[in-house]
């Protein structure tokens, strides 16, 4: 016969429902304190019980099924021993109408193959014993979740301290009123906390944190043992470390909260283990003391070349004024009477700019208003991604990313326009590649000049020229609407002495707005 399993709830003492006076419940044979526990309540008068019973409940009969000349034979030890090979929990026998008393025979058969006898007397309904047991079982429920919950948040609130892998193990410690200890790769003890059990459970503990240490695909990702008296399990992390845990006792509760740690310490592992955080907080103190882009780039051991990604959400408009490319402050104000196409919403949470990097493979992330910045390898080309409207650069060396960003911007304004998934930045060779860049850049000043001190018109200028001359497009890329940018290019054609109408004139303005 399999071995009964009972549910993976929490269970109320029968104790407990011995307690309630409006029961009048009575034990009258079998094994009786606090470790005796139920899982639910059945009713059958079946003289086999055996296949109705899942194990861990609390059987109720009225002796319906009991024969005349049970007592004289072996009828009660086959079926008290039934329902012990079930996994019953206890055996409640009810009086009238059909016995006015507990046989005598069943209270011997339950006192020698231990199982709690409780008599339900006249006035107490099967049904009025099967709800208090579930009330029990939901008030035992809600304690448990309320236990898992406030678990949560004390170890989440752990992982934001100072010392986040130290103050999670203290913290699961004490909510499992046990031992914890975080083994490293090497099967070596990193940190512990609680208290210290003796050392045969400690080493019991470090074999079982082996078992689950990363070793091949068949490793399992947890294991349990127990030794003298003590409950130990371990638990895998994806960063080659194993969490170990020994407790007095083994709670429904305690796997939840265990893994709930298991996630927050494979966190922040994970950054020690890859070395990688310890790497970006390296380039950013360099910059900070005064480190250049060429200094700073190899400390990210990602290659030396890169791409500048911009990306928008699919129902959000990027402000120019927001996008690192924007040259100066855009004015961003309208006219009376005019509205933008639609209005600006949150900007992405962190959450979703975290997932956006991790798609396009690469963890340096930086939300920046409406827009994620992303800075990938240039060994992966960014391709589209769901939700997402997103701006590529030409790939660049460090000492070219703001450049690559302002390329990323325009790119991304492009795409939100003519409503592309992706926009790259043409990075293919042309006329321009003729004229020395001293020359081209000396060119482009002298031509713009007269609006160097309106970067509105200059952003505006060169939007309206990447879109063909669309009113349309180009308020939509700006977020402004269209009777603004007929102004401003009414305005830039004024100041340029230029008719923006002439192909030539356009073809000139754009070789010069590229060399910025």
């Amino acid at each position: 016969m399999p071995d009964p399993t009972v549910p993976p709830t929490p269970p109320v003492p029968l104790a407990a429902l011995l307690a309630r006076e409006d029961l009048a419940l009575r034990q009258i044979a079998g094994p009786s304190g606090p470790s005796l526990v139920i899982h639910a309540a059945h009713t059958s008068e079946m003289a086999d019980p055996y296949p109705y019973l899942l194990g861990g409940e609390l059987l109720l009969t009225a002796g319906v099924h009991i024969p005349d000349a049970a007592g004289s034979g072996t009828y009660f030890d086959d079926y008290v021993s039934r329902i012990v090979a079930a996994g019953g929990a206890a055996l409640g026998f009810g009086l009238v109408p059909v016995h006015d008393t507990v046989p005598r025979a069943l209270i011997e058969a339950c006192d020698g193959y231990g199982l709690p006898l409780v008599e339900v007397p006249p006035q107490t309904p099967f049904t009025a014993v099967a709800r208090a047991v579930w009330q029990l079982l939901a008030q035992a429920r809600l304690a448990e979740l309320r236990r898992v919950t406030e678990a949560q948040q004390s170890l989440a609130a752990a992982a934001a301290r100072p010392d986040p892998v130290p103050a999670v193990l203290r913290q699961l410690a004490t909510r499992l009123g046990g031992w914890t200890a975080l083994h490293g790769p090497e099967g070596t003890e990193i940190a512990s906390a609680g208290r210290e059990p003796e050392a045969p459970v400690r080493d019991a503990l470090a074999e079982l944190a082996e078992v689950v240490r990363p070793s091949g695909p068949g490793t399992p990702t947890s294991a349990t043992h127990a030794t003298a008296g003590t409950h130990l399990a371990a638990y895998t992390l994806s960063t080659g470390f194993a969490l170990g845990v020994a407790t007095p006792s083994r709670e429904p509760g305690d796997h939840t909260i265990a893994s709930v740690a298991t996630v927050l310490l494979t966190l922040l592992t994970g950054e020690r283990q890859s070395g990688s955080g310890a790497a970006r907080t390296s380039a950013l103190v360099r910059l900070l003391l005064g480190g250049t882009a060429e200094e700073v780039a190899p400390l990210l051991d990602r290659g030396d070349t890169w791409f500048v990604v911009h990306a928008c959400r699919n129902d959000q408009r990027a402000r120019p004024d927001l996008l690192s490319g924007a040259r100066g402050p855009v004015d961003m104000r309208l006219r009376r009477g005019a509205r933008p196409a639609t209005p600006h919403p949150q900007p992405p949470d962190l959450l979703a700019a975290t997932a956006l990097g991790a798609a396009l493979g690469s963890p340096l992330i930086d939300p920046v208003g409406e827009i994620v910045q992303v800075l990938v390898p240039a060994d992966r080309t960014p391709q589209p991604q769901p939700g997402w409207t997103l701006g590529v650069s030409s790939p660049a060396p460090a000492q070219h990313l703001s450049a690559a960003a302002a390329q990323a911007a325009r790119a991304l304004a492009r795409a939100r326009a003519t409503r592309t998934p992706l926009l790259s930045h043409g990075g293919r060779p042309g006329l321009a590649e003729l004229v020395p860049k001293e020359e081209a850049e000396a060119h482009a000043r002298a031509l713009l000049g007269p609006l160097s001190a309106h970067p509105a018109l200059v952003e505006t200028l060169r939007t309206w020229l990447s879109l063909h001359g669309s009113w349309d497009r180009t308020a939509v890329a700006l977020s402004v609407h269209r009777n603004t940018v007929r102004q401003r290019i009414a305005r830039s054609s004024e100041l340029l002495h230029a008719e923006l109408d002439d192909p030539d004139v356009r073809m000139e303005l754009w070789f010069a707005l590229r060399q910025e």
